[in-house]
C-alpha cells in the first residue's frame, strides 16, 4: 500500500485522492436522481431542471455526511457511502401506485399553464407540489425502513450471524457484487464503445504498465527558499483520475467539433458533454438541503414493507463490501463490533437520506472499494476528505453540477475495471479453502450460478411473481433480483449444512490469529477498528462493553 488505513497523506494529496474517489462515484450519484426525475413527474422545463439540481445537491450532501460518519465512528474502513440502486425498485413501485400517477403531459410545464391541479384535500397546488407529494411518500418508507437496519447493527444481529460465515459465503457474496453489475457497465459503455475502451486503456496503462515510472515535478522549499525537482509516482497514485479526465477531455473535444452529433436520433449523441448543461445553468450558487425540505414525509404500510426488502439487500451488499475493503486495504477482516457499528451507522445514513429527500437510501459503494485496489491508497483520511468535498459541492451546487457533464461511456469504461476488481477480490478468498474438495467446488459453483441465474430471470420477468398480495410480490422481486443476496444465502446454507471439516471449509486459515507480518492479530484489529476516543477510561464508558457495537464487547464476552 502507498498509504495504509491509518496513514495521513499531505493535504494536497488528500484533496487529489478525494477528487479521484468523487469522480469514481459521480456516475451513481447523479444517475439515480436523473432516473427518478421522470418518475417523480418533474417537468422538462426550467423549474424541472432546478428540481433535478436540488435533488443532486441533496444527494451530494447526504453522501458526504454518511461517508464522514462511517469512516469516523462507523466501521472506520476507507469506504464511500452513497445512494443505492437497491432502493430503486420499491421506490418505483410506490411511484406507480394509482394515486401517484403523473398528470397528463403539459407542453409548457406545470408552472406556466392554465391547467388546474389539486392535491388529496381538493386544494389547488402548483407544479412543485406535483412531485413533492410523490417524493414525500418515498421519504416516509425510507425513514421507517432505516430503523430496521439500525436495529440489525445495534442489537448485534449482524455480528452474531458472522460466526457462521466463512470464505465459502464471502466468495459468492463479494464476487457477485461485481458480476451482477456487468449489464450496468455495458449499458453505459454501449453509448460509445471507443470512448469506453479509451478509458480502460488509459487506466490499465497508468495502474499496471506505468506504475513504476516516476515523473519529475518542480517543488518549492520554503526553508531553503528555492525551487527543486522531485520525482513522483503520479501514474500509480492517480490512475483513475488520469483516465477519467483524459476521457472526459476527449469527449469534450469531440463534442465542440460536432464529431458527436447534436441530433438525439443519431448514434453517439449521448456521449456529448453538453447533454445536461441546463442543470448547471439552473442550479443555484448556494443551497442548504435540510430535513423536510419537500414537506413532512408520508408513511404507508405497503411502502415500508417494500422498502424493508431493499434494506436487507443493501445490508448484505455492505457486509460483502466491508470484507472486500479490508482485504484491499491490507487490514484484518472486520470484527463483529465493527460490522455491527457499520450497519448501525448505515441505518442512520439511510434515515438521513430519507429525511432530506434524496429519493433513495444509502449504502457502501463497491466501485470506490475497487479504486483502493487500483490506486493502493487505503487511507481513512482520504475518504474523510472526499466526504467533505461531497458536502462542499452539494452546498455550492453550481460547482457540483459541473460534474453531471461526465459522459456515460467514460463511466462505463471505468466500471469495467472497478467491478472486475471487486469480483477478483471475492474470488481471492478461495485461497483459504481446500479447492481439491468436491464439496467446496459444489458450494462455489452452485452459489455463483444460482445467484446470477435467479437474479437475471427475476429482472427480466419482474411481473411473473404473483402471490395475490402486492407487498409480498414486491419483497420477493427485490430479494430475488439481488444476485449477491441469492448467491450469499445459497453459499451460507450449503456451507453450514454439508459435512466438512474446519480446515476443508477454510475456517482455520480464515480466522488465523497472526497476520503475515508476524505482529499481534488483535493489535492490528485494534489499530484498524477501534473508535477514535477511549472506551475504557471511566466507569460510565466501561459500561459500554455490554453493547455489541463497542470495541471492548467481543473481548468481554470471550473472557466470560
Amino acid at each position: 500500500m502507498l498509504y495504509g488505513l491509518n496513514d495521513v497523506p499531505p493535504w494536497y494529496l488528500c484533496i487529489a485522492f478525494g477528487l479521484q474517489h468523487y469522480l469514481v462515484a459521480i456516475g451513481s450519484l447523479i444517475g439515480i436522481p436523473m432516473m427518478l426525475a421522470s418518475k417523480l413527474c418533474i417537468p422538462d422545463d426550467g423549474e424541472g431542471d432546478l428540481g433535478r439540481a436540488n435533488l443532486i445537491s441533496a444527494t451530494f450532501v447526504v453522501s458526504g455526511a454518511c461517508t464522514l460518519i462511517q469512516t469516523t465512528i462507523g466501521n472506520r474502513l476507507p469506504i464511500m457511502q452513497g445512494i443505492s440502486i437497491a432502493f430503486l425498485p420499491p421506490t418505483l413501485v410506490i411511484l406507480s401506485l394509482p394515486h401517484n400517477q403523473c398528470p397528463p403531459a403539459l407542453p409548457d410545464g406545470y408552472m406556466n399553464t392554465n391547467v388546474t391541479l389539486y392535491n388529496d384535500s381538493g386544494l389547488i397546488i402548483d407544479g412543485q407540489e406535483v412531485w413533492h407529494r410523490r417524493i414525500r411518500e418515498v421519504q416516509g418508507a425510507i425513514v421507517i425502513g432505516a430503523f430496521f437496519e439500525f436495529l440489525l447493527g445495534a442489537t448485534g444481529a449482524v455480528g452474531f450471524l458472522m460466526r457462521f460465515i466463512g470464505p465459502l459465503t464471502i466468495v459468492p457474496t463479494v464476487t457477485l457484487i461485481g458480476l451482477d453489475l456487468f449489464t450496468t457497465a455495458a449499458r453505459c459503455a454501449e453509448v460509445q464503445w471507443g470512448v469506453a475502451f479509451f478509458t480502460i486503456t488509459v487506466l490499465t496503462l497508468c495502474s499496471q504498465y506505468l506504475k513504476k515510472v516516476e515523473v519529475p515535478f518542480p517543488k518549492f522549499s520554503f526553508r531553503r527558499r528555492k525551487w527543486y525537482m522531485e520525482k513522483s509516482g503520479i501514474f500509480r497514485m492517480f490512475p483513475v483520475l488520469i483516465a477519467l479526465l483524459s476521457a472526459w477531455l476527449l469527449c469534450f473535444i469531440l463534442t465542440v467539433t460536432d464529431v458527436f452529433p447534436n441530433d438525439p436520433s443519431k448514434p453517439y449523441y449521448k456521449a456529448r458533454t453538453d447533454l445536461r448543461a441546463n442543470v448547471i445553468y439552473n442550479s443555484p450558487w448556494f443551497r442548504f438541503p435540510y430535513p423536510g425540505q419537500w414537506g413532512l414525509p408520508i408513511v404507508t404500510i405497503g411502502g415500508v414493507i417494500g422498502m424493508l426488502a431493499a434494506i436487507i439487500s443493501s445490508t448484505i451488499e455492505s457486509i460483502g463490501d466491508y470484507h472486500a475493503c479490508a482485504r484491499l486495504a491490507d487490514v484484518p477482516p472486520p470484527p463483529s463490533h465493527a460490522l455491527n457499528r457499520g450497519i448501525m451507522m448505515e441505518g442512520i445514513g439511510v434515515m438521513l437520506a430519507g429525511l432530506l429527500g434524496t429519493g433513495s437510501g444509502t449504502t457502501s459503494f463497491s466501485q470506490n472499494v475497487a479504486a483502493i485496489g487500483i490506486t493502493r491508497v487505503g487511507s481513512r483520511r482520504v475518504l474523510q476528505t472526499a466526504g467533505i468535498m461531497f458536502m462542499f459541492l452539494g452546498y455550492f451546487s453550481k460547482f457540483g453540477s459541473i460534474f453531471v457533464t461526465l459522459p456515460d461511456p467514460v463511466i462505463g469504461g471505468m466500471f469495467f475495471a472497478m467491478f472486475g476488481m471487486i469480483s477478483a477480490v471475492g474470488l481471492s478468498n478461495l485461497k483459504y479453502v481446500d479447492l481439491d474438495s468436491n464439496r467446496n467446488i459444489f458450494v462455489i459453483g452452485v452459489s455463483l450460478f444460482m445467484g446470477l441465474a435467479i437474479a437475471n430471470w427475476t429482472k427480466a420477468n419482474s411481473s411473473a411473481i404473483k402471490t395475490g398480495v402486492t407487498e409480498i410480490d414486491q419483497i420477493f422481486t427485490i430479494i430475488l433480483s439481488s444476485a449477491m443476496l441469492v448467491g450469499g444465502v445459497v453459499g451460507f446454507f450449503l456451507d453450514n449444512t454439508l459435512p466438512g471439516t474446519e480446515s476443508e471449509r477454510g475456517l482455520k486459515a480464515y480466522n488465523v490469529k497472526e497476520n503475515e507480518h508476524g505482529s499481534s492479530y488483535q493489535s492490528k484489529i485494534d489499530e484498524s477498528y477501534n473508535l477514535p476516543f477511549p472506551t475504557t477510561c471511566c466507569r460510565f464508558v466501561k459500561f459500554a462493553r455490554y453493547f455489541p457495537f463497542m470495541p471492548n464487547y467481543k473481548s468481554n464476552t470471550e473472557k466470560s
